[in-house]
């Protein structure tokens, strides 16, 4: 068994004196684990950080087998990812949102997103906002998807500013206005283009709020989970990090 294809880095754990074993989410072959050797020497040290995209040639004897990676990097982004306090977060909880992807189950469009969202990091806020919408696509990728493009009242497509607790469904701002305390803000950010960056620490507030809610009552909590302490520190980092940038 052979194939070969692009993986992004999402964990690595030491075997035997100098091998490893490699978590990749490949493009075409899913999230996918693989025994790399040398991975402690210096050549390698590198290119096995979470957050870098890697060519990887798989074998195995048996597709059941764990096999054997051959690697070799492609963007190396990990140090500076981790050169900042909600870099280094959030690519602990990008990688921990994907593990709750099946193992060597092709999901191409979380690998783009993935990468997209590790390719545009620098800023805070942007981070911030990739991290809500890949939490969003987790979830419909895992068959929880929430309707945000009509609102579940009126079948109406504009004005959607509510989201409900209960079915996941956009609300527009009149149908939602008796019940409005029991409702969950829908952030401009998820209405508008991924190119408006006209967020607020409010909006990226009610985005992982809205998101939370819905990872631990359909995904996490039935696998007897809770959110990662990386989510909080990424919140947290983002928090102090746009503090920093407003008083500057």
């Amino acid at each position: 068994m052979e194939w070969t294809d692009d993986g992004i880095v999402l964990g690595i754990r030491r075997h035997g004196e100098s091998s490893a074993v490699l978590e990749l989410l490949t493009r075409e072959h899913g999230r996918h684990l693989g025994l790399v050797r040398g991975a402690s020497g210096k050549r390698m040290r590198p290119v096995l950080q979470p957050g870098n995209t890697v060519r990887a040639v798989w074998r195995a004897r048996l597709d059941e087998h764990l096999g054997m990676y051959a690697i070799d990097g492609l963007t190396l982004r990990a140090a500076e990812l981790m050169s900042a306090s909600h870099g280094a977060y959030g690519v602990t909880h990008l990688a921990a949102l994907a593990r709750l992807l099946p193992e060597r189950d092709p999901h191409e469009d979380m690998y783009l997103r993935l990468e997209h969202a590790l390719d545009d990091f620098e800023d805070a806020g942007g981070a911030a906002a990739h991290i809500v919408r890949f939490e969003l696509a987790i979830l419909a990728e895992l068959g929880f998807g929430l309707d945000l493009e009509s609102c579940a009242a009126t079948g109406e497509m504009t004005d959607l500013i509510y989201v409900s607790p209960k079915s996941g469904g956009a609300v527009s701002r009149t149908a939602g206005a008796p019940w409005a305390d029991r409702l969950l803000p829908l952030p401009p950010f998820l209405r508008e283009s991924e190119e408006d960056h006209g967020w607020s620490d409010q909006d990226l507030f009610d985005g992982f709020r809205l998101t939370g809610l819905f990872l631990l009552r359909h995904v996490l909590e039935p696998r007897g989970q809770g959110h990662s302490d990386a989510r909080e520190g990424f919140i947290n980092a983002v928090t102090r990090a746009r503090a920093r940038l407003a008083r500057a």
